[in-house]
């Protein structure tokens, strides 16, 4: 390029381009001597100039593929808009989101991918695989379970349309020839419980199909580095002897004291915790009758930490707030942390996460310091399972309101136009990612060593 940009810098696009930019070059007079050369003579038109241009800065590829990863996810539009009202009118519970799987998976399968229903030993789990050629292979993540009372409050009907629009996307430059590879999209049932995908790493859903994994999450703010936290949780019981709480009180050893006595262990524990610890819970049996001593009570507790090497410190207090509660009452007692095992934090890769947001501010959107997006942390999800297997981000996108997740403004949120556009911008930053990682040897390297250096340290 550099040699014919000398040799025919007053004819050929960049050259006419450079010498008006100001740029050292031979002049087009000292060209008039030359055979065949006229001063006359017409230039190529404003666009093939641009064109070379772009191509001579290695912008044009990048170009392209913007243009048919936003044609592609415009192109559905409509057809997402009317699924996601769909999923946040029909809300369903964790596990139980049949509804969901079918209309997603026949959707899927109409736009061309190869759909496998009920998979990972779960009735409401899908994948929806699209390849052209050899290459790296990329999976994407859709959620779409609701929540008891407030229905879509976390907004997982945008998560649904998120990772379908994103798959889309991809095909579409799968279809183009730029790249060549594979996309998965993984269904995820059961997030709002920490099930799904706890269950599909279990079975190597995702360190045996794909190379990297991505997905997105509504919110009220931006965020490509996600504070997303590691989370367990325990069901404690205590069980004592009943008689008349008035008649014979003194026959009786009281559950429900017991349980009150857990509850203010808890409460002082909370001195002794990091700042960045979180218990929270409830009790969910208080006992049955207030005219007899109870016998059993039972209480559900979850507790946080920013890291998952750190929930065994957190879990070893608890545990002796239990053995406290019960020897100080003469109640027995239980306890069961979570049969499937922790959730662990986001390990958020460092590369894709700046590439997502050199996209999306691309697109005009502007993101806090990190160092502010780590204060606002406090979510759990089971994708943070998944990072610790394949590199992961999972990032958060504003849809323009003032409520938190998991409250009844946010579910109204959710249903908006504008919470649409905001998906669906989010959509074609998320899928350049992609398309990085299936371009370029360079980058896609750079996110395993990001990726090895987090699980190490």
């Amino acid at each position: 390029m550099a040699n014919n940009l000398h040799q025919d810098s007053s004819t050929s696009c960049l050259g006419s381009l450079f010498s008006r930019l100001g740029f050292n070059g031979p002049s087009s007079s000292s060209y008039t001597n030359i055979p065949g050369f006229s001063v006359d003579e017409k230039l190529p038109a404003y666009e093939e100039c641009i064109d070379e241009a772009l191509d001579y800065f290695d912008l044009k590829k990048e170009h392209d593929f913007e243009k048919i990863v936003k044609k592609a996810i415009q192109g559905v539009s409509a057809e997402l808009r009317a699924i996601s009202l769909d999923l946040h009118k029909n809300v369903e519970i964790s596990m139980k989101e049949f509804h969901a799987h079918d209309v997603l998976t026949d959707y899927m399968e109409s736009k061309g991918f190869i759909v496998t229903r009920h998979t990972y030993g779960m009735e409401t789990s899908f994948t929806a695989e699209y390849s052209r050629g050899s290459g790296r292979r990329v999976g994407i993540c859709s959620e779409y379970d609701g929540l008891p009372f407030i229905g879509q409050a976390c907004g997982h009907n945008l998560i649904a349309i998120s990772g379908v629009a994103t798959a889309i996307a991809v095909k579409a430059l799968l279809d183009s020839k730029r790249i060549s590879g594979k996309v998965i999209l993984f269904g995820t049932p059961g997030e709002e419980r920490s099930i799904g995908k706890i269950i599909m790493v279990d079975k190597r859903a995702f360190q045996d199909n794909v190379d990297v994994c991505m997905m997105l999450h509504p919110s009220n703010y931006d965020a490509q580095f996600a504070s997303l936290i590691a989370i367990n949780d325990v069901k404690v019981e205590f069980f004592g002897k009943s008689t008349h709480a008035s008649g014979t009180p003194w026959d009786g050893v009281n559950a429900l004291d017991a349980m009150v006595q857990l509850w203010n262990n808890v409460s002082m524990l909370r001195q002794q915790l990091k700042p960045t610890d979180r218990v929270h819970g409830i009790v969910s049996d208080g006992g049955q009758s207030a005219n007899s001593i109870p016998e059993y009570t039972s209480a559900l507790f979850f507790i946080r930490t920013t890291k998952t090497n750190q929930l065994g410190r957190v879990m070893k207090k608890f545990e002796n707030c239990f053995k406290a509660a019960a020897l100080a009452t003469g109640c027995e007692v239980k306890w069961q942390w979570r049969e499937i095992g922790e959730t662990k934090d986001v390990l958020q890769n460092n590369v894709m996460a700046k590439n997502y947001a050199h996209n999306m501010e691309r697109l005009g959107v502007k993101f806090m310091d990190r160092s502010e997006q780590d204060k606002l942390g406090g979510g759990s999800t089971d994708m943070g399972n998944v990072s610790y297997e394949v590199p992961t981000i999972h990032p958060l996108y504003n849809i323009n309101t003032t409520f938190a997740n998991h409250t009844v403004g946010f579910t109204e949120a959710a249903k908006t136009v504008e919470a649409h556009e905001c998906t669906l911008r989010a959509c074609q930053a998320i899928a350049l990612t992609a398309a990085e990682v299936f371009k370029s040897d360079k980058f896609y390297h750079s996110v395993k060593k990001d990726f090895e250096e987090n699980i190490r340290s």
